[in-house]
């Protein structure tokens, strides 16, 4: 016993009469180019990754001549989505659309950095004095057809915008049906 505590001891007080590790026999230099078997000789990477999306990200699953359906929810009509919440919006069409009908959009904290607004079937032109309101206050609008405006706000959510998006539904002929019927 007293031989093995002495040879431990040994072991320990000298370092080089341990072998080296196998994987520290050679370690590329600086600038050295490394090929797909060098990185063994490093520890991998590992990433956690904290939250997927958004607490309450709003995207738009599906559109029809009724409404919408916003995560699962049904909104009939019209709508005013916001970062947090769904809004009944009322107008009819884009003749509606006037500064105050989008007055919600700049009164809220954080501010929303650009709301797409779907307008039907087609793209409508808006008033110039909407527009210019809007960008006073530092507010992007894009005019879209109801369809191309709710993949367009899908997008911007999913980059992390604060996006807000004022959609009148199509009148007809187009309906997205939800990805999840399509499953089935």
């Amino acid at each position: 016993m007293a031989a093995a505590l002495l040879l431990r001891g040994l072991c320990r007080a000298r370092p080089a009469l341990r072998p080296p590790p196998a994987e520290l026999l050679w370690a590329p230099r600086r600038g050295h180019r490394l090929t797909p078997a060098d990185d063994e000789l490093y520890q991998r990477t590992h990433i956690t990754v904290l939250q997927r999306e958004g607490p309450h990200a709003a995207y738009i699953d599906s559109y029809s001549p009724r409404g919408f359906v916003v995560n699962g929810n049904r909104v009939f009509g019209p709508c005013a989505l916001l970062p947090h919440s769904v809004l009944q919006w009322n107008v009819g069409s884009h003749v509606d659309i006037t500064e105050e009908s989008l007055s919600l959009f700049w009164m809220l904290e954080p501010p929303i950095e650009i709301v797409v607004v779907g307008t039907g079937d087609r793209a409508e032109r808006l008033p110039p004095r909407v527009l210019r309101a809007m960008r006073q206050r530092g507010i992007a609008v894009e005019v879209q057809d109801t369809p191309n405006a709710c993949a367009t706000f899908n997008f911007l959510c999913h980059e992390g915008r604060v996006t807000g998006a004022a959609l009148i539904p199509p009148p007809g002929g187009t309906v997205l049906e939800p990805l999840a019927q399509d499953a089935e």
